[in-house]
Protein backbone atom coordinates (compact mmCIF):
# COMPACT_ATOMS: atom_id res chain seq x y z
CA UNK A 1 0.00 0.00 0.00
CA UNK A 2 1.37 3.41 -0.99
CA UNK A 3 2.18 5.80 1.77
CA UNK A 4 -0.57 8.41 2.22
CA UNK A 5 0.59 12.00 2.22
CA UNK A 6 -1.06 14.04 4.93
CA UNK A 7 -0.79 17.23 6.90
CA UNK A 8 -1.40 17.66 10.59
CA UNK A 9 -4.38 19.57 11.91
CA UNK A 10 -2.02 22.19 13.27
CA UNK A 11 -0.22 22.60 9.95
CA UNK A 12 -3.50 22.90 8.05
CA UNK A 13 -4.80 25.50 10.49
CA UNK A 14 -1.61 27.53 10.18
CA UNK A 15 -1.91 27.36 6.38
CA UNK A 16 -5.51 28.58 6.46
CA UNK A 17 -4.62 31.31 8.95
CA UNK A 18 -1.86 32.50 6.63
CA UNK A 19 -4.35 32.72 3.76
CA UNK A 20 -6.51 35.02 5.86
CA UNK A 21 -3.56 37.18 6.85
CA UNK A 22 -2.32 37.85 3.31
CA UNK A 23 -5.76 38.69 1.89
CA UNK A 24 -5.92 42.53 1.80
CA UNK A 25 -9.74 42.44 1.88
CA UNK A 26 -9.65 40.76 5.29
CA UNK A 27 -6.88 42.84 6.86
CA UNK A 28 -8.98 45.94 7.44
CA UNK A 29 -12.75 45.95 6.98
CA UNK A 30 -15.98 47.18 8.52
CA UNK A 31 -18.80 44.80 9.45
CA UNK A 32 -22.33 45.66 10.54
CA UNK A 33 -24.20 43.29 12.81
CA UNK A 34 -26.07 42.69 16.03
CA UNK A 35 -24.23 41.78 19.23
CA UNK A 36 -25.13 38.55 21.01
CA UNK A 37 -23.48 36.37 23.67
CA UNK A 38 -21.56 39.37 24.96
CA UNK A 39 -18.99 38.55 27.65
CA UNK A 40 -16.65 40.90 29.48
CA UNK A 41 -13.43 39.18 30.61
CA UNK A 42 -11.86 40.02 33.97
CA UNK A 43 -8.77 41.29 32.11
CA UNK A 44 -10.87 43.76 30.18
CA UNK A 45 -11.23 41.89 26.89
CA UNK A 46 -14.65 41.70 25.20
CA UNK A 47 -15.90 38.53 23.52
CA UNK A 48 -19.12 38.43 21.53
CA UNK A 49 -20.90 37.22 18.41
CA UNK A 50 -21.88 39.46 15.51
CA UNK A 51 -24.92 38.26 13.61
CA UNK A 52 -27.46 39.17 10.98
CA UNK A 53 -30.34 37.29 9.36
CA UNK A 54 -27.99 35.10 7.33
CA UNK A 55 -24.90 34.32 9.38
CA UNK A 56 -22.79 35.00 12.44
CA UNK A 57 -19.12 35.50 13.27
CA UNK A 58 -17.19 35.39 16.53
CA UNK A 59 -15.52 38.61 17.62
CA UNK A 60 -12.99 39.74 20.19
CA UNK A 61 -12.00 43.26 21.20
CA UNK A 62 -8.96 43.38 23.43
CA UNK A 63 -8.73 45.77 26.37
CA UNK A 64 -6.15 47.93 24.62
CA UNK A 65 -8.78 48.88 22.06
CA UNK A 66 -12.07 48.79 23.97
CA UNK A 67 -10.82 51.17 26.65
CA UNK A 68 -11.51 53.99 24.18
CA UNK A 69 -15.18 53.09 23.65
CA UNK A 70 -17.65 55.78 24.65
CA UNK A 71 -20.41 53.24 25.34
CA UNK A 72 -20.91 49.79 26.85
CA UNK A 73 -21.83 47.15 24.23
CA UNK A 74 -24.84 45.01 25.08
CA UNK A 75 -26.69 42.03 23.60
CA UNK A 76 -29.13 43.18 20.95
CA UNK A 77 -27.21 46.35 20.10
CA UNK A 78 -26.52 46.94 16.41
CA UNK A 79 -22.98 48.12 15.77
CA UNK A 80 -20.37 48.79 13.12
CA UNK A 81 -17.01 47.21 13.88
CA UNK A 82 -13.65 47.62 12.17
CA UNK A 83 -10.94 45.00 12.37
CA UNK A 84 -9.17 42.10 10.74
CA UNK A 85 -10.22 38.51 10.14
CA UNK A 86 -7.94 35.75 11.37
CA UNK A 87 -8.04 32.19 12.69
CA UNK A 88 -7.85 31.28 16.36
CA UNK A 89 -5.66 28.21 16.04
CA UNK A 90 -6.64 26.22 19.17
CA UNK A 91 -10.26 25.95 17.99
CA UNK A 92 -9.77 26.45 14.26
CA UNK A 93 -12.48 29.12 14.24
CA UNK A 94 -12.16 32.26 12.19
CA UNK A 95 -13.15 35.49 13.91
CA UNK A 96 -12.81 39.23 13.69
CA UNK A 97 -10.32 41.03 15.91
CA UNK A 98 -12.06 44.34 16.51
CA UNK A 99 -10.15 47.62 16.72
CA UNK A 100 -13.04 50.10 16.50
CA UNK A 101 -16.74 49.94 17.30
CA UNK A 102 -19.57 52.40 16.71
CA UNK A 103 -23.28 52.24 17.57
CA UNK A 104 -25.45 51.82 14.48
CA UNK A 105 -28.75 53.65 14.34
CA UNK A 106 -30.19 56.55 16.31
CA UNK A 107 -31.57 54.38 19.12
CA UNK A 108 -28.16 52.93 19.87
CA UNK A 109 -26.53 56.36 19.63
CA UNK A 110 -28.88 57.67 22.30
CA UNK A 111 -28.09 54.64 24.47
CA UNK A 112 -24.35 55.24 24.08
CA UNK A 113 -24.88 58.92 24.90
CA UNK A 114 -26.74 58.16 28.12
CA UNK A 115 -24.21 55.51 29.18
CA UNK A 116 -21.26 57.88 28.79
CA UNK A 117 -23.10 60.82 30.36
CA UNK A 118 -23.91 58.75 33.44
CA UNK A 119 -20.34 57.45 33.78
CA UNK A 120 -18.62 60.82 33.38
CA UNK A 121 -21.07 62.47 35.75
CA UNK A 122 -20.25 59.82 38.36
CA UNK A 123 -16.54 60.61 37.88
CA UNK A 124 -17.21 64.27 38.62
CA UNK A 125 -16.44 65.72 35.19
CA UNK A 126 -19.63 67.80 35.26
CA UNK A 127 -19.20 69.11 38.82
CA UNK A 128 -19.45 72.91 39.31
CA UNK A 129 -16.30 72.99 41.44
CA UNK A 130 -14.25 72.01 38.39
CA UNK A 131 -15.58 74.85 36.23
CA UNK A 132 -13.00 77.54 35.44
CA UNK A 133 -14.18 81.18 35.37
CA UNK A 134 -14.59 82.81 31.97
CA UNK A 135 -12.53 86.02 31.74
CA UNK A 136 -14.65 89.16 31.35
CA UNK A 137 -12.22 90.86 28.95
CA UNK A 138 -10.25 88.23 27.03
CA UNK A 139 -7.45 89.53 24.81
CA UNK A 140 -6.94 86.33 22.82
CA UNK A 141 -9.96 84.21 21.92
CA UNK A 142 -9.30 80.78 20.44
CA UNK A 143 -11.91 79.09 18.26
CA UNK A 144 -11.94 75.34 17.62
CA UNK A 145 -14.22 74.72 14.66
CA UNK A 146 -14.30 74.20 10.90
CA UNK A 147 -12.70 77.04 8.93
CA UNK A 148 -15.47 76.84 6.31
CA UNK A 149 -18.63 76.38 8.37
CA UNK A 150 -21.32 78.84 9.35
CA UNK A 151 -20.14 78.73 12.97
CA UNK A 152 -16.87 80.58 12.37
CA UNK A 153 -18.61 83.23 10.28
CA UNK A 154 -21.17 83.85 13.02
CA UNK A 155 -18.49 83.96 15.72
CA UNK A 156 -16.24 86.36 13.80
CA UNK A 157 -19.12 88.68 12.91
CA UNK A 158 -20.31 88.85 16.51
CA UNK A 159 -16.86 89.40 18.05
CA UNK A 160 -16.01 92.17 15.58
CA UNK A 161 -19.26 93.89 16.49
CA UNK A 162 -19.19 93.33 20.23
CA UNK A 163 -15.51 93.27 21.16
CA UNK A 164 -13.29 94.40 18.25
CA UNK A 165 -10.10 94.75 20.32
CA UNK A 166 -9.90 90.98 20.83
CA UNK A 167 -7.64 88.86 18.66
CA UNK A 168 -9.34 85.72 17.35
CA UNK A 169 -7.15 82.69 16.67
CA UNK A 170 -8.76 79.93 14.64
CA UNK A 171 -7.71 76.32 15.12
CA UNK A 172 -9.00 74.66 11.92
CA UNK A 173 -10.72 71.47 12.99
CA UNK A 174 -12.79 68.63 11.61
CA UNK A 175 -16.17 68.73 13.32
CA UNK A 176 -17.89 65.80 11.61
CA UNK A 177 -16.88 62.30 10.57
CA UNK A 178 -14.67 59.50 11.83
CA UNK A 179 -11.59 61.67 12.43
CA UNK A 180 -13.43 64.62 13.98
CA UNK A 181 -13.04 63.67 17.66
CA UNK A 182 -9.27 63.30 17.37
CA UNK A 183 -9.07 66.56 15.44
CA UNK A 184 -10.99 68.41 18.17
CA UNK A 185 -8.69 66.99 20.84
CA UNK A 186 -5.56 68.04 18.93
CA UNK A 187 -6.87 71.58 18.51
CA UNK A 188 -7.66 71.91 22.22
CA UNK A 189 -4.17 70.67 23.06
CA UNK A 190 -2.58 73.13 20.59
CA UNK A 191 -4.49 76.02 22.15
CA UNK A 192 -3.17 75.05 25.57
CA UNK A 193 0.38 74.68 24.28
CA UNK A 194 0.43 78.29 23.01
CA UNK A 195 0.16 79.52 26.57
CA UNK A 196 -1.55 82.85 25.91
CA UNK A 197 -5.11 81.96 24.86
CA UNK A 198 -7.51 83.50 27.39
CA UNK A 199 -10.64 81.56 26.44
CA UNK A 200 -11.50 78.88 23.92
CA UNK A 201 -14.76 78.45 22.00
CA UNK A 202 -15.30 74.84 20.88
CA UNK A 203 -18.23 74.13 18.61
CA UNK A 204 -20.02 73.93 15.28
CA UNK A 205 -23.38 74.67 13.71
CA UNK A 206 -26.47 72.52 14.05
CA UNK A 207 -27.01 69.02 12.72
CA UNK A 208 -28.37 65.58 13.44
CA UNK A 209 -27.17 63.45 16.35
CA UNK A 210 -24.92 61.60 13.93
CA UNK A 211 -23.41 64.84 12.63
CA UNK A 212 -22.82 66.18 16.15
CA UNK A 213 -21.51 62.87 17.48
CA UNK A 214 -17.83 63.90 17.71
CA UNK A 215 -18.82 66.18 20.59
CA UNK A 216 -20.21 63.15 22.44
CA UNK A 217 -16.93 61.22 22.28
CA UNK A 218 -15.15 60.46 25.54
CA UNK A 219 -11.75 61.68 24.31
CA UNK A 220 -13.26 65.08 23.56
CA UNK A 221 -14.89 65.26 26.99
CA UNK A 222 -11.63 64.44 28.74
CA UNK A 223 -9.67 66.93 26.63
CA UNK A 224 -12.12 69.68 27.62
CA UNK A 225 -11.88 68.68 31.27
CA UNK A 226 -8.06 68.65 31.17
CA UNK A 227 -7.78 72.02 29.41
CA UNK A 228 -6.15 74.78 31.45
CA UNK A 229 -7.76 77.32 29.13
CA UNK A 230 -11.42 77.98 30.03
CA UNK A 231 -13.71 76.47 27.40
CA UNK A 232 -17.09 77.64 26.14
CA UNK A 233 -18.99 74.95 24.26
CA UNK A 234 -21.14 76.08 21.35
CA UNK A 235 -22.51 73.04 19.59
CA UNK A 236 -25.55 73.12 17.34
CA UNK A 237 -28.80 74.84 18.25
CA UNK A 238 -30.20 75.77 21.64
CA UNK A 239 -32.00 72.43 21.96
CA UNK A 240 -28.87 70.37 21.18
CA UNK A 241 -27.05 69.07 24.26
CA UNK A 242 -23.81 67.15 23.85
CA UNK A 243 -21.43 65.60 26.37
CA UNK A 244 -19.04 68.46 25.59
CA UNK A 245 -21.65 70.92 26.89
CA UNK A 246 -21.79 69.23 30.28
CA UNK A 247 -17.99 69.18 30.69
CA UNK A 248 -17.27 72.68 29.37
CA UNK A 249 -16.78 75.58 31.78
CA UNK A 250 -19.70 77.36 30.15
CA UNK A 251 -22.30 76.19 27.65
CA UNK A 252 -23.56 78.61 25.01
CA UNK A 253 -26.77 77.75 23.13
CA UNK A 254 -25.21 78.54 19.72
CA UNK A 255 -21.86 79.67 18.27
CA UNK A 256 -23.27 83.21 18.06
CA UNK A 257 -24.25 82.98 21.72
CA UNK A 258 -20.70 81.94 22.63
CA UNK A 259 -19.27 84.99 20.88
CA UNK A 260 -21.77 87.25 22.66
Amino acid sequence: MAEVKYVTVGALTKYIKRKFEVDPHLRDLWIKGEISNFKYHSRGHMYFTLKDEQARIQAVMFAGYNQYLSFRPEDGMKVLVRGEISVYEPSGNYQIYVKEMQPEGIGNLYLAYEQLKKRLEAEGLFSPEHKKPIPAFPRYIGVVTSPTGAAIRDIMTTIRRRYPIATVILFPTLVQGEQAAESIVRSIEKANELGYIDVLIVGRGGGSIEELWAFNEEIVARAIFASEVPIISAVGHETDFTIADFVADLRAPTPTGAAE
